[in-house]
């Protein structure tokens, strides 16, 4: 366990160092339930997310880009869909979803969930320019 929490340090401590150089910022405000978008430098969207239900389950920090699937559905919660997926921190990601009644409020097991439509756009961003950090805060 130890090997993993350095391991995390080192790749957020990159993540910190890349995302001074420009690139797309994802910072999500859970006390908001709100996302922000920009890229180099210019706010490009704000849009409303679902993040855990519990204060603890989306984790606060900066963080990188560990996988990308256009396609997935969680092997945790019942093959439930998770299009546009954005991989980050483990098994959490931020990716679509249909419940979009849920959007502004808390609701998840520690994703970050936005629209499809939201999810498709920033996917497509990340696809271009995987120079991402993603910036967690309560």
């Amino acid at each position: 366990m130890g090997i993993l929490k350095v391991a995390a340090f080192f790749c957020s401590f990159l993540t910190l160092l890349s995302s001074a150089q420009a690139g797309i910022t994802v910072v999500v405000d859970k006390s908001e339930q709100r996302m922000s978008v920009s890229q180099n430098g210019q706010h490009l969207y704000t849009w409303e997310v679902t993040t855990g239900r519990k204060m603890g389950w989306t984790h606060n920090g900066t963080f990188g880009i560990q996988d990308l699937r256009r396609t997935w559905y969680s092997t945790r919660y019942n093959n439930a869909p998770m299009p546009f997926s954005i991989f980050y921190d483990g098994n959490r990601a931020i990716h679509g979803t249909d419940n979009v009644k849920m959007l502004g409020q808390r609701g998840s097991k520690g994703c970050v969930r936005l629209s499809r439509k939201n999810a498709k756009i920033l996917f497509e961003m990340v696809l271009k320019d995987r120079n991402l950090a993603i910036v967690i805060k309560n």
